[in-house]
C-alpha cells in the first residue's frame, strides 16, 4: 500500500499516493542545442517518460527553453519539462522570464544555491518565481553536493557527544534535515505545500533505503526516488532495482528515475525502459506486453527461440506508441515464447498468446495457444511472421472495443470534475 502523500500537479501529471508512480528521465543533450534536445525529449516521451528534466545551466540554455517547449507543442508532445538548476538558477529565471513560464517544475538543489544570507536570498527568489508562475518545485538534495555548512555543524555536534555516530549516519541525517528545512523555508516564503516534491539521492543502495525510510516517516510530501550515479550496464540496473524495489514495496516513492550511465551508442531511452520493467515486474503499473521466455538449457541448443523471443519483444515495444492510443488495456497482455516441451505448453497456456517451440530432437512444429486453448501449429521459415499475425489479430479482436469504454470513462470523469 502506498504511503499517503499530498498530490502535486505538474502540468496535468499528478504526483502523489492516489496516482500511479510516475517515470521521469533527463536529457543529456546541450539544452542550448534546441534541435537535439527536442529530438531526445520526443524519444524519451515515446519510450514512456512522463516527465523530462533538462539542464538549465547557462544563458544560452535558458534562452532556448521556451523555444523547445513551443517545438514540442507543435509536434503534439505535451510532456512536462523540469528545469534542473544549480549555482545560477535565480539569475537565469530573472533574465529569461519566458524560461520560467515554459517549465512545468523547477529542480532546486539547496547545496548548490549559495552560502549564508546570499544563498537564502537566491533560494527565496527562485521560490518566489515558482509562486508567481504557479510552478511545482522539487527540492533535490544530493550527498555529492550537500550544504557544507549544515554538514559541518552536524559533524561538529556529533563529535562532541559521548558516543558519537559514524560520519555516514551524520551525513544521512544532514540529507533529510536539508530537504525538510528547505521545504519549510519554501512554505514560509509562500509556496503551497502541494507544490513541493522532495528527493534525497545517494549512490549507495543501503544508505538510499535508510535515508528515504527516514524522510518518508517525517513528511507527507511526494518523494522522487533514484539512486544517483547508479553506474553503467547491469551494475546500474541491479543497484537501482535493488534499492528502489525495497522502497516501492514499502509504499515509499511517487516518481522514479533510473540514472544509468549510457554505454557507447546506447539510447538514452534505455533508462526509461528499465524503470517501466521495474514497475511492471512488481505489479505496480503496466506499460506494454512482456514476453515470458525460458532461459534455455541442453534441450534448447538452437538459438531460434532466443531470437524469436527478442524479435517478438522488440515488435511489441515498437507497436506500443500506436497500440496505447487505439487499444487500451493491451499493456496487460501476456505473451510466451518457450523453447521446448518441458514447460513450453504449460507456460503458453497461461499466457494470452503463447508458442511452444521445438527443442533439440523434438518434432519441428510449434503449437500456438490462445487464452489457454491450442489453436494452430506453426512450422517453416515464416513462423515468426505467422505468430506476429496471430498477435495482431488478438489485439484487434480483444482490445479495440476498449476505446469506447475509455471514452465513456473519460466523459464520466469530466462530469465529476465539473461537478
Amino acid at each position: 500500500m502506498r504511503r499517503k502523500t499530498l498530490q502535486v500537479n505538474v502540468d496535468s501529471v499528478i504526483i502523489g499516493s492516489e496516482y500511479p508512480i510516475v517515470i521521469q528521465s533527463m536529457t543529456n543533450t546541450d539544452t542550448a542545442d534546441s534541435k537535439s534536445t527536442v529530438k531526445q525529449i520526443m524519444q524519451l516521451a515515446d519510450a514512456g517518460s512522463e516527465l523530462v528534466r533538462i539542464t538549465v545551466n547557462s544563458a544560452d540554455a535558458a534562452s532556448q527553453v521556451a523555444n523547445i517547449r513551443e517545438q514540442l507543442d507543435a509536434k503534439g508532445y505535451k510532456v512536462p519539462l523540469i528545469g534542473d538548476f544549480h549555482f545560477n538558477g535565480e539569475r537565469l529565471l530573472k533574465d529569461f522570464p519566458e524560461c520560467a513560464i515554459a517549465l512545468a517544475k523547477y529542480r532546486i538543489n539547496p547545496g548548490n544555491v549559495g552560502k549564508g544570507a546570499k544563498g537564502d536570498q537566491k533560494f527565496a527568489f527562485m521560490i518566489e518565481k515558482a509562486i508567481e508562475h504557479k510552478k511545482a518545485v522539487r527540492i533535490g538534495v544530493n550527498w555529492g553536493s550537500l550544504d557544507q555548512q549544515l554538514a559541518t555543524r552536524l559533524i561538529d555536534e556529533n563529535n562532541a557527544l559521548a558516543t558519537p555516530l559514524s560520519n555516514e549516519k551524520v551525513i544521512q541525517k544532514a540529507l533529510v534535515m536539508s530537504a525538510l528545512q528547505s521545504a519549510q523555508k519554501a512554505i514560509d516564503i509562500g509556496l503551497p505545500k502541494d507544490k513541493i516534491v522532495l528527493s534525497c539521492k545517494v549512490s549507495n543502495v543501503q544508505e538510499l533505503i535508510t535515508v528515504y525510510q527516514d524522510l518518508a516517516s517525517r513528511c507527507d510530501f511526494p518523494l522522487h526516488l533514484g539512486l544517483t550515479e547508479a553506474g553503467m550496464g547491469s551494475k546500474g540496473i541491479v543497484a537501482s532495482s535493488a534499492a528502489l524495489a525495497i522502497l516501492l514495496q514499502q509504499g515509499i516513492g511517487d516518481t522514479i528515475r533510473i540514472s544509468l550511465t549510457p554505454q557507447p551508442n546506447e539510447s538514452r531511452t534505455h533508462e526509461v525502459i528499465v524503470a517501466q520493467e521495474l514497475l511492471q515486474s512488481m505489479g505496480l503499473r503496466s506499460f506494454m506486453p512482456l514476453v515470458t521466455a525460458c532461459p534455455g538449457c541442453g534441450r534448447t541448443t538452437s538459438t531460434f527461440f532466443q531470437k524469436m523471443a527478442m524479435e517478438i519483444q522488440d515488435y511489441l515495444r515498437n507497436q506500443m506508441p500506436n497500440w496505447r492510443l487505439h487499444y487500451p488495456g493491451v499493456e496487460d497482455m501476456k505473451v510466451a515464447v518457450m523453447g521446448c516441451v518441458v514447460n513450453g505448453p504449460g507456460e503458453s497456456k497461461m499466457a494470452n498468446i503463447g508458442i511452444s517451440l521445438p527443442g533439440t530432437g523434438e518434432t519441428p512444429v510449434a503449437p500456438v495457444y490462445v487464452d489457454g486453448e491450442k489453436t494452430v501449429t506453426l512450422k517453416g521459415d515464416k513462423m515468426v511472421a505467422d505468430f506476429i499475425d496471430i498477435v495482431e489479430e488478438y489485439v484487434q479482436s480483444h482490445y479495440a472495443n476498449n476505446i469506447d469504454n475509455k471514452k465513456t470513462n473519460k466523459k464520466v470523469f469530466d462530469i465529476k470534475a465539473e461537478s
